[in-house]
């Protein structure tokens, strides 16, 4: 399980994440992530739009991630999204598995 890290750090940490995920989870267990996330055709709310902004504002390497791009990092590591469930302030859960 992982809490707000993916858009409060740079884009490679990330992809150490889920490559580590990839090495390491047993078949069928969970990589979970949650927090803010864009999606291809799903505005984002004006409140997400504000805390990307002052996320960049620290440090430019930071920012709201894509769900496509995480989709796409994960793959390549024989990880698959079984699941994508809204959460309350504008956040995301995304569940990947091996």
């Amino acid at each position: 399980l992982c809490i707000n890290m993916a858009h409060i750090s740079p884009w490679p940490a990330t992809l150490g994440l889920v490559a580590g995920a990839g090495r390491l989870l047993a078949e069928g267990a969970p990589l979970i992530l949650y927090g803010p996330w864009r999606r291809e055709g799903v505005p984002t709310a004006p409140s997400n739009e504000a805390f990307d902004a002052s996320l960049k504002a620290r440090d430019p390497r930071w920012g709201l991630r894509r769900v496509e791009d995480l989709d796409a990092a994960a793959a390549a590591r024989a990880l698959t999204r079984t699941r994508l469930v809204e959460m309350p302030a504008n956040n995301l859960m995304l569940v990947y598995r091996r």
